[in-house]
C-alpha cells in the first residue's frame, strides 16, 4: 500500500489516537467496562460515540434531556481530563461536576426544566477524534499551566 493510498482523515485518527489525553481516556473508558464487552474493540471504536458530526448534531432535537450514555461520556470527557492533569503534575484531582435533571436547584439552573444552563448538553460530542484531542489537550494544557503558575496554591 503506498502512501498515497492512505487518506488525510485516517492518518489525522491515528495522529490523534496517539495523543496523551486520548489515551488516557481509552484506559478510563477501559477500565469502566466489567463485562469484557469492548475487549477486542479498537480504540476508534470505543471512542465513536463521543464523535457527533454535523449531520448527526442537526438530527437531534433541539432540546430535550440527555440520556445516561450522554452523561456518562461528559463524565468520562472531564474525569480524563483530570487524570491527565495528575499524570502530568500527580496532584488529585478530580471533574467537580454532577449533572442531574430530576432536581433543579441553584443559580445555574432556570426555568421548570432545569438544563438552560446549557440547553445542548444532549449533543455533547466532537466532529472529529483530532477535535476531540485537542479540546482534552487544551483543557489539559491550561489547567496545568494554572498549577505552574501558582504553585503554592495547587496542592491545598
Amino acid at each position: 500500500m503506498s502512501d498515497a493510498a492512505v487518506s488525510p482523515a485516517v492518518t489525522e485518527d491515528q495522529a490523534a489516537l496517539s495523543t496523551p489525553f486520548v489515551k488516557c481516556l481509552v484506559r478510563l473508558i477501559r477500565a469502566q467496562e466489567s463485562y469484557c464487552l469492548w475487549e477486542g474493540k479498537s480504540d476508534a471504536t470505543l471512542l465513536a460515540d463521543f464523535i457527533v458530526t454535523r449531520r448527526k448534531r442537526r438530527a437531534m432535537p433541539g432540546m430535550g434531556y440527555p440520556d445516561p450514555d450522554v452523561l456518562w461520556r461528559l463524565d468520562m470527557f472531564y474525569t480524563a481530563v483530570g487524570l491527565a492533569i495528575a499524570e502530568r503534575f500527580r496532584p488529585v484531582t478530580s471533574p467537580i461536576m454532577e449533572m442531574k435533571p430530576e432536581r433543579p436547584s441553584g443559580p445555574c439552573f432556570s426555568g421548570p426544566g432545569g438544563w438552560s444552563f446549557c440547553p445542548d448538553v444532549h449533543r455533547f460530542g466532537f466532529e472529529t477524534l483530532r477535535k476531540l484531542a485537542e479540546a482534552g489537550t487544551k483543557l489539559v494544557d491550561d489547567a496545568t499551566a494554572a498549577i505552574e503558575a501558582y504553585r503554592d496554591v495547587a496542592p491545598a
